[in-house]
């Protein structure tokens, strides 16, 4: 069985810039139980010529966003991949395959109760910090700056831009996950519309208007996007009144669309599936005693005070005498260092608001849903939705993530065999290599 929707029989293009791509006989899908295990497998693609080595799109589902960076790692060890893969860790290994050119533009697909980035489209640049020669980005979501990851544009080299599109998948609810066939399905099926997409099978399809490009001016980027936002709401409006395609298809179609669109920008792209984006657990909950709980709290709130004082002092008066007074406080040795950058980069410091910046960092902890049986299989149809309509891929990468406890183990095989049937029924025969367990299969 055969994946539908456009270009289903060859990926988001036919070929690369660069000459024909190779074809898979049948679509692989690695599975392998630590997520940044995948990326050997990715580049294997890339050497065999089954993937170009540039402007590669990741759709990737996921409870996490895994686009942090290597904070020590040095930019240029990207180039040796095997000191790379023996650096990266689950929450950092994409960013790099950005930096080396492989990767343009990224999906994140991510279910209701992981909300790390803020939605949307985010164009950014990540290159070679040349004060570190450590990889940083442009970035200003949260997300980056939490971590310390962001610095200007002209203290970059090798920049390298992604477009990064952050999405929401809901659930399909029970009444409407049953099983598309035949002419309801031709019928339901999403068309996209050709004033906004080319063919996805081409490879001189043009760029979809909406989706716009670095050079176009900030006024213009407003306009497209309300405009894009008022087409969205009025199709919504649509689809709240009609019966015919229940209350989560409509949003999933349009996904699908918003989808397509970005994939026309790139010469191939590979499907991620992390088991936790149906069901995820924050492992560090489950690390500490109800009595570890409340000291941490307690010692918490107590350097939260501290810092508060501190900051206040520092408004009056940042002298040398201050300064050392509170630094000699438990935990705020490292206010010296802090205050001594402030002032090389300003004479008078606003440490009021550098006091409530700092308030932001590791603003929201790591998401926790363990889905009930019934989310599992609503997140299941949404994503069978999506797919149906969506390119076929080159690859398939799969991450178990059950030994850290992210995907819960107790439901971490049943997941995994109900997302192997699901990519069986929308694409056919697999090759799938179960790299966690040392068997592969056809299915």
């Amino acid at each position: 069985m055969s994946g539908g929707g456009p270009g289903a029989d060859g990926g988001a293009r036919s070929r690369s810039r660069g000459g024909c791509l190779r074809a898979y006989p049948a679509l692989p899908v690695w599975v392998v139980e630590d997520h940044q295990d995948v990326l050997p497998f990715i580049y294997r693609a890339i050497g065999s010529k089954h993937l170009p080595a540039s402007n590669i799109s990741f759709v990737h589902l996921d409870s996490h966003p895994d686009l942090l960076i290597p904070v020590n790692m040095p930019a240029d060890t990207v180039f040796d991949k095997e000191a790379l893969f023996s650096e990266l860790s689950i929450e950092n290994w994409i960013m790099p395959a950005v930096y080396a050119g492989h990767i343009s533009q990224v999906v994140w697909l991510h279910p209701p109760w992981a909300q790390q980035i803020s939605e949307g489209k985010h164009s950014f640049l990540i290159g070679k910090d040349i004060s570190t020669t450590t990889m940083r980005v442009t970035g200003t979501d949260h997300y980056f700056l939490s971590d310390g990851l962001y610095v200007p544009a002209d203290q970059l080299e090798n920049q390298k831009p992604l477009n990064l599109h952050v999405i929401l998948i809901n659930p399909t609810e029970a009444s409407n996950s049953h099983e598309e066939n035949g002419e309801v399905a031709s019928a339901k099926r999403l068309k996209l519309n050709t004033d906004d997409t080319a063919s996805t099978t081409s490879a001189s399809s043009s760029v979809a208007p909406g989706d716009l490009d670095h050079s176009t001016p900030s006024v213009k980027k407003k306009e497209v996007q309300n405009s894009s936002a008022l087409n969205r709401a009025e199709t919504l409006s649509k689809c709240s009144a009609s019966s015919s395609l229940g209350n989560s298809e409509c949003p999933i179609r349009e996904v699908v669309k918003d989808v397509c669109q970005v994939l026309q920008k790139g010469d191939a792209y590979v499907l991620d599936i992390d088991l936790d984006f149906f069901s995820v657990k924050n492992p560090f909950k489950e690390m500490y005693t109800q009595e570890g709980l409340l000291d941490c709290v307690e010692n918490r709130v107590h350097q939260l005070e501290d810092l508060e004082a501190a900051f206040a002092d520092l408004c009056d008066n940042d002298d040398e005498e201050t300064l050392q007074k509170w630094a000699s406080c438990p935990g705020m040795k490292s206010l010296v260092q802090l205050v001594h950058s402030l002032k090389t980069r300003t004479e008078s410091p606003d440490y009021e608001m550098v006091h409530q910046a700092g308030l932001t960092c590791d603003y929201m902890e790591l998401p926790h849903h363990v889905s009930t049986e019934e989310e599992i299989e609503g997140l299941i149809q949404s994503i069978k939705v999506l797919l149906k309509d969506m390119p076929k891929p080159t690859l398939v990468t799969v991450a178990r993530s059950s030994l850290d406890d992210y995907c819960p183990s107790e439901q971490v095989d049943i997941i995994q065999e109900k997302v192997l049937n699901l990519l069986g029924s929308v694409y056919g025969t697999l090759d799938v290599h179960l790299d966690y367990s040392s068997t592969s299969s056809s299915l």
